[in-house]
């Protein structure tokens, strides 16, 4: 019974109903694509990209299924006429034949289609390849084994690789589907004694075959090129064997290939088997000898017996090479004759670290966030960024930064007009000195608040304070901006009377205009949300912001960067900008270490998920090319051309003309906050633990190489110890913006050596020097300073981290100073506020340590002068009935200062849990507690002169401790009252 018409035409409706509706999606991301791009300036990268990426995918679908279906159709056409009665008798091939036969042509196109989708989008996935290769620029540099230039390594190896490889699978997959149609269509048939086939699926087949072999000979000879990348000697690299032994197989594997290829060719004229199976077997039994046994046989009974010294030239050039590759060939590497010993050494006069950094960018996140926060829907980074600016002096001091970023609506209010018309953007650049807190213990802003106020706006001229692009995870949605100038319901910060609440219209450039009906579909489209459709308040003058994440918009306009993890803010030209590190990076690069880039780059800052983590792919090749910015207000992106002299990037500026902007356009002001990268320091250090050996056969013995020591203050020897930003002065240098870091032993705790990179723009930046210690005096290592400190002064911490409050360790920061390296690390008091509010972190101690030597006290300054001060002076011996009343008097002042700590800790606590808290009787608090710090701790050296002394466990704080208040406004005390607290909360 036949369907009526209707039902009939209901499937192909609603086929091409489904087919235009995915071809409208497809559009709308492609179009909406390209929206963006056109308004950011860099459409020359969307065609640019996506007409390479059609290219190549147009090529590879052609030539995969011409040379598949090709084969597969001349199979077919050179069938048998008799069909499967040419060797008599029927064989199974005929039931697959007589079922597929009638809907041949339909299998074909589909199996054509699908061959050409696969192929096509994976040869598409190689335009970076295929960039590099047709624009690739010279490294003027030739490698020590084939004495080509590096660009033919970096940009014609891999894509001549990938065109074989290519190759190698159309020829595969024809000779595959050539078989199979021979079957089935009687071309020949598996019988006993052996094979029968016809002479057009022996020409075939043979052909198809030899052009393999053919392939596998050119791949023998391109594999000659693939030993720089060797990694079967001690280092990466071709080594003796691959040099003496492999090199000469592959020669010879191919010229045995080429042979091998010829027989399969003479099966064509020449019946039988005899000849393609020779040439078979002679292919894979030399592959076996040449290529693995005889190679395997050098490295076993030549090389492993004199390592060493087979090779020492091979590692000579993975160290020149490793060293190039990574930038890291004009370090300088110096003795430094470091003194353990305090009193050996002049201090005075010194002033290298007086202004050293002591707030934590890591800890103090949440001490900005519960001070500057204002409101809940706001928020800061983790951790805050490290930049310079002036103080009232023009002097650069280094200031702990951030912006006050929105996270989400408030709960409740979490709707879609809120989150898309509304709650659109951050407000404010909050910064204060690394150097110095306020009378309260808090950080000492100099910009802060809604609006932005202090002496570091005013200096920098601060415009335009509003924060549309931004770190935060809510900067991934999409805003949608602008609307209405005369009527503003955009929330610009809080304030007080009226509705509370200042309100604004983005007026910047960037955006995507969405007045229109059709821009308005593709989004609704793009995000599935009609409201972008139907909402009243969307008129002309509405923009939709969107990949607001400043290194989501760098990636996107420049995606063959690697971007560094750390984005940061700074306030440049009187507008808040982002700026981004950018690298060129390769794993291509000949006789070079490849390490992964996830490896190398992990420390505590990478573990705790604060920062971005690099992925694991393996480099051996990096340059920091590219510092882009992005405008917090408008999103404007700007890439600068950092690096002119690396190749990589001058074949990526080849391939998008016109992207990249030469250094020289770079603003005085921006060149004063760009900075050296993390990323690439900690890769270099990575690099430096063992590449600071030059020597062959001292890198060999390896007895000279460093670790990056574990972070003392986790607690976790497997996690590297952060790179810190902060002011330091090299010997015979001048105080400058640095990247430091030190390295231990791979064999012992002890300091090895310490390593500053100039961060500051200018003519020394870049410049990386190496203090290497004596190995005649032993400098404690950074987890030898942190146990000292916390043994040393356990009791005082004790009292310190008591109640509602608990012990936090800052960055321990090492510094050269007075002849030797000083340790100096903060401690935080961490505090719990009233209101709700979440514990933070307040200053309350410095400690310095020289050599074996420590001191503590509230300021740098204090501590420095324990340390470096000379010996407290001996006190007269008292008399013996001074000694008898010695014991009654000690205890009646060590329980009354007690008691007034205890008091005062009260007052300080209750004053903190009010809400909002009350610093005025806080700071109160803090003086009287000071007091009773100084009664303690002189009441404590009374107990321990005294002839039979008993320990109390009221009176642990430590005889060397200063309560002295700091000038600067150090943080108040928290005393306690139980000292069994412990010292890590």
């Amino acid at each position: 019974m036949r369907l009526p018409r209707r039902p009939r035409l209901l499937l192909p409706v609603a086929i091409a109903l489904v087919v235009i509706v995915a071809l409208f999606f497809l559009f709308s991301g492609i179009y909406t694509d390209f929206l963006w791009f056109d308004s950011t300036g860099f459409t020359s990268v969307f065609s640019g990209v996506l007409l390479t990426q059609i290219v190549l995918f147009l090529a590879g679908a052609v030539l995969m299924v011409g040379i598949a279906g090709g084969n597969m159709l001349l199979a077919f056409r050179t069938r048998p006429m008799f069909g499967p009665a040419m060797f008599g008798g029927g064989s199974g091939a005929d039931r697959y034949r007589m079922a597929l036969d009638p809907h041949r042509k339909l299998i074909f196109i589909v199996g054509m289609g699908l061959l050409a989708l696969f192929s096509g989008s994976s040869f598409a996935g190689q335009w970076k390849t295929w960039l590099q290769f047709s624009n690739g620029a010279s490294f003027g540099k030739q490698d020590q084994l084939f004495g080509y230039d590096i660009a033919f390594f970096m940009f014609d190896y891999p894509f001549i690789r990938m065109v074989l490889n290519f190759l190698f699978t159309a020829v595969i997959i024809s000779i595959v589907l050539a078989a199979i149609t021979h079957y089935l269509y009687g071309g020949f048939r598996l019988q006993s004694p052996g094979v029968h086939a016809s002479r057009a699926a022996r020409v075939h087949l043979s052909v198809l075959l030899g052009i393999f072999v053919l392939l596998k000979a050119v791949a023998y000879w391109m594999d000659r090129f693939g030993l720089v990348f060797s990694d079967r000697g001690f280092v990466h690299g071709a080594s003796y064997t691959d040099v003496n032994a492999v090199l000469p197989a592959k020669t010879i594997l191919a010229i045995i290939a080429l042979i091998c290829a010829a027989l399969f060719f003479a099966g064509v004229v020449r019946p039988g088997g005899m000849l393609p199976g020779v040439s078979f077997g002679l292919l894979v039994l030399s592959a076996i000898l040449i290529g693995g046994v005889y190679p395997a046989l050098v490295e076993q009974f030549q090389v492993k017996p004199n390592q060493q010294g087979k090779e020492a030239a091979y590692i000579q050039r993975n160290i020149d090479a490793t060293r190039e590759a990574y930038n890291v060939d004009k370090t300088e590497v110096e003795n430094y004759n470091a003194q353990a010993d305090p009193t050996k050494v002049q201090s005075k006069g010194d002033t290298s670290v007086s202004g050293v950094r002591l707030l934590d960018p890591a800890l103090v996140s949440s001490t900005y966030e519960q001070t500057q926060r204002i409101r809940g829907f706001y928020s800061f980074a983790d951790p805050l960024d490290v930049d310079r600016y002036p103080d009232s002096s023009g002097k650069l001091i280094d200031h702990i930064v951030g912006v006050r970023e929105l996270t989400s609506p408030p709960e409740g209010q979490n709707n879609w007009i809120n989150r898309a018309l509304v709650y659109t953007h951050g407000y404010g650049f909050v910064a204060a000195p690394g150097n110095q807190v306020d009378s309260s213990g808090l950080p000492a802003y100099d910009a802060k608040d809604m609006p932005v106020t202090g002496p570091l706006v005013t200096s920098t001229n601060l415009k335009e304070p509003r924060v549309y692009y931004g770190e935060n995870p809510a900067s991934s949605e999409y805003v949608i901006a602008g609307g209405n100038p005369n009527n503003p319901q955009e929330l610009d910060y809080p304030e007080t009377g009226g509705t509370g609440q200042k309100n604004t219209t983005y007026t910047g450039t960037g955006g995507v205009p969405v007045g229109s009906f059709v821009n308005r579909l593709v989004y609704a489209a793009k995000y599935s949300e009609a409201n972008i459709v139907l909402s009243g308040d969307i008129n002309d003058n509405s923009k939709i912001l969107y990949v607001r994440n400043p290194r989501d918009r760098v990636q996107k306009v420049a995606p063959y960067l690697t971007l560094d993890g750390n984005t940061y803010p700074a306030i440049v030209d009187g507008r808040i900008q982002w700026i981004v590190d950018g690298y060129t990076t390769s794993n291509d690069y000949p006789y070079a270490q490849s390490e992964s880039l996830g490896d190398m780059t992990r420390d505590t800052s990478t573990d705790r998920r604060v920062i971005a983590q690099q992925p694991s792919d393996k480099i051996n090749y990096i340059r920091n090319s590219v510092k882009a910015t992005v405008d917090a207000y408008d999103g404007t992106v700007k890439l600068y051309a950092w690096d002119n002299n690396d190749p990589v990037l001058k074949t990526w500026s080849n391939a998008f003309p016109g992207t990249i902007r030469p250094a020289s356009e770079m603003s005085p002001d921006l060149r004063q906050h760009v900075r050296y990268p993390e990323d690439l320091f900690k890769v270099q250090r990575y690099t430096l633990s063992r590449y600071h050996i030059t020597n062959p056969a001292a890198f060999y013995s390896g007895q000279d190489f460093w670790n990056v020591p574990g972070d003392p203050t986790q607690g976790d020897k497997n996690i590297k110890q952060p790179p810190y930003y902060l002011t330091t002065t090299m010997p015979g240098g001048t105080p400058s913006f640095s990247l430091t870091t030190t390295f231990v032993p791979r064999q012992g705790p002890n300091l090895a050596a310490f390593m500053a990179v100039d961060s500051s723009a200018g003519a020394d930046y870049g410049r990386m020097r190496i203090l290497r210690m004596p190995s005649s005096t032993p400098i404690p290592g950074p987890g030898q300073a942190q146990n000292s400190f916390q043994s040393r002064f356990a009791g005082e911490l004790n009292l310190l981290g008591v109640g509602a409050s608990s012990v936090r360790y800052g960055n321990l920061l090492t510094l050269p100073y007075a002849g030797g390296l000083v340790y100096i690390e903060p401690v935080y008091i961490q505090v719990a506020a009233g209101g709700g509010q979440e514990p933070y972190p307040i200053l309350q101690r410095v400690l310095v340590s020289f050599g074996s030597k420590i001191g503590v006290a509230r300021t740098l300054e204090e501590a420095l002068q324990e340390v470096f001060g000379g010996e407290q002076q001996e006190q007269a011996q008292p008399s013996d009935e001074q000694q008898q009343g010695r014991p009654e008097q000690a205890s009646t002042a060590l329980n009354s200062a007690i008691s007034n700590a205890k008091k005062a800790y009260a007052d300080a606590q209750k004053a903190l849990q009010a809400s909002p808290p009350d610093w005025d009787a806080y700071g109160d608090a803090q003086k009287r507690l000071e007091e009773a710090l100084t009664q303690l701790e002189g009441a404590n050296a009374n107990r321990q002169q005294e002839p039979a002394p008993s320990a109390s466990p009221s009176a642990s704080a430590s005889p060397t401790a200063s309560a002295t208040a700091s000038p600067t406004g150090s943080p108040p005390a928290t005393p306690p009252a139980s000292p069994s607290a412990s010292p890590t909360g």
